[in-house]
């Protein structure tokens, strides 16, 4: 049986990124929002509140995550570029998912504010310098990352995370 929680597959780091690759990457991450909503587009509310698997978030709180996760990694991106390798606050990613908002708000907030988001975090990491790239932040749990080192996370985080939708879709027969 597949292992529901990684429909694409666990993420895998990568070591040395080049131009092309980083292209690619920055092209999935603009089109994360779209996709996004494409795999929600039509959802019932009673779809919407539906775990993409036992004991895992509903689709709706799978949507706010995403939002919530992009946006706190993009300011770690801002203050990785404009302080001297800060030490960034992790968040609980699973309690913020149980807020109220997460819970029983309506999506649409978190897919506008993800596709600005996402349009704003695009253009910034293609105004970078090849230096820039190695500019760095520490992360308390994970030590210290570069932002070489997370473009590909977030380009997984963004497919992964869709695909927990649309394999859902698949299996519940709504696709």
């Amino acid at each position: 049986m597949p292992d529901l929680r990684y429909p694409i597959g666990a993420f895998q780091g990568e070591v040395r990124m080049s131009g092309p690759h980083r292209r690619e990457l920055l092209s999935q991450i603009a089109e994360a929002p779209r996709r996004l909503r494409a795999a929600v587009e039509g959802l019932s509310a009673e779809q919407l509140n539906t775990p993409y698997r036992l004991e895992g978030w509903t689709v709706r709180q799978v949507v706010h995550h995403l939002a919530d996760a992009h946006l706190n990694w993009y300011v770690r991106t801002k203050l990785a570029l404009t302080e001297n390798e800060p030490t960034i606050k992790p968040y609980a990613e699973a309690r913020w998912a149980e807020l109220h908002d997460a819970r029983h708000g309506p999506i649409e907030p978190s897919l506008l504010l993800l596709a600005s988001l996402h349009e704003r975090w695009v253009q910034l990491f293609e105004s970078l310098a090849t230096v820039d790239w190695s500019r760095s932040f520490v992360h308390p749990e994970r030590g210290v990352l570069t932002l070489d080192a997370t473009l590909p996370m977030h380009a997984w985080h963004g497919r992964h995370h869709t695909a927990q939708i649309t394999e859902l879709q698949k299996r519940m027969g709504w696709a």
